[in-house]
């Protein structure tokens, strides 16, 4: 096992309902289509940073009857995702990415899907996640890349959310362009097999824009994210409710189009 960073890493979003929504949206077709081709019948699959688990059922759906464990560090979300998936084989438990608390050649998949910008050792992260993956299984890992994001029209909030965002994660010790970093993390931890890819969520339909601007709109004002920000002396509160009110006009906007960059990797072990 590795070494945990001597100070825990903080996460950026932390687990305010507007952040929630987001990731309960989630599921393999949206997210990990990548996988998709790994996810046989019988397989044993380690979900690392798994939050309200429902990209880990629909996994387990798709495995079953293997073994599924969805592991996150913060209590209450393990809690939470346990009472509401209930599926044979699924399980979750409390974890540490960086000293999985599982024996070597465990799991034939570990997956995480949008971790390794959170963390300050994404490399350290990767390591960890290779030791317990069976020889001939594969590690897989999804993460966009923030700085590649585009969108229409061109309202100045957004651009000043973006600036925020990116100081806010690099004053965490985060990487927020992730994406564009996954092939040369994988190299530094030892992986000299790598099958790289890329894909894009895009939020154009009235509904896509009223849901992603909205949790956007909340999420500015009422998340980790501001709380962050404004502890930081990067923002003030009326900023944040400034670059509420953008993403607003952004959502309210007739030809809005928003595209996130995701970079994937495939690391056979």
């Amino acid at each position: 096992m590795t070494d945990s960073p001597v100070e825990p890493d903080t996460y950026t979003h932390g687990h305010h309902a507007s952040v929630l929504r987001s990731h309960a949206w989630r599921t393999v077709d949206n997210s990990a289509g990548y996988l998709r081709e790994h996810l046989k019948s019988g397989r044993t699959v380690l979900d690392v940073g798994c939050g309200p688990g429902t990209l880990t059922a629909d996994i387990a759906t798709r495995v079953a009857p293997g073994q599924v464990i969805g592991m996150d560090y913060a209590e209450t979300i393990v809690a939470a995702a346990a009472d509401q998936h209930v599926l044979d084989g699924l399980s979750f438990e409390v974890g540490d990415v960086y000293s999985l608390d599982y024996a070597s050649d465990r799991f034939d998949i570990v997956h995480a899907h949008q971790v390794l910008q959170h963390l300050s050792d994404p490399v350290s992260a990767l390591r960890e996640m290779g030791r317990v993956t069976a020889p001939g299984g594969v590690v897989a890992v999804r993460d966009a890349d923030y700085q590649a994001m585009t969108w229409y029209p061109a309202i100045p909030a957004l651009e000043e959310w973006m600036t925020l965002y990116q100081a806010v994660a690099r004053r965490n010790d985060a990487e927020p362009n992730a994406g564009r970093h996954l092939l040369a993390w994988a190299r530094q931890a030892g992986f000299d097999r790598t099958v790289v890819s890329a894909s894009v969520w895009c939020f154009a339909t009235a509904e896509d824009r009223a849901w992603w601007g909205g949790l956007w709109a909340e999420r500015i004002v009422s998340s980790a994210l501001a709380v962050q920000a404004v502890e930081y002396g990067l923002a003030s509160e009326p900023d944040l409710g400034r670059l509420s009110q953008g993403w607003q006009e952004w959502a309210a906007h007739p030809d809005a189009w928003f595209a996130v960059l995701n970079g994937e990797l495939i690391l056979p072990v």
